[in-house]
C-alpha cells in the first residue's frame, strides 16, 4: 500500500495512464488487421497512410516501441505490393 501522497498519486496516474494507452494501442491492432484483411490493392493504398500515421504516433509516445513500428510498416507495405 501507498504510504505518500505522491505515491498515490502516481498509482491514479499510471491507472489512467495504462487505459488511455491500452485504448490506442488496441485501436492500432484493429486498424493492422483491417488493412491485411483487404485483399483490394486501390482501397489498401488509401487506407496504408492512416494506418502509418497512427504507427509513428504511438511510437512517438512511447506506446509501441519504434522498432515494432518500424516492423509493422513495413510488412504491411510487404503485403500492399503483393496484392493484384
Amino acid at each position: 500500500m501507498a504510504n505518500h501522497k505522491s505515491s498515490e498519486k502516481r498509482i491514479r496516474q499510471e491507472k489512467a495512464r495504462t487505459l488511455h494507452n491500452k485504448y490506442y494501442a488496441k485501436t492500432m491492432r484493429n486498424a493492422v488487421r483491417k488493412l491485411r484483411a483487404i485483399t483490394d490493392k486501390n482501397e489498401a493504398v488509401e487506407l496504408y497512410p492512416k494506418v502509418q500515421k497512427m504507427l509513428d504516433k504511438l511510437a512517438k509516445t512511447n506506446v509501441i516501441h519504434k522498432n515494432k513500428a518500424a516492423n509493422i510498416k513495413s510488412s504491411l507495405c510487404a503485403h500492399i505490393s503483393q496484392l493484384g
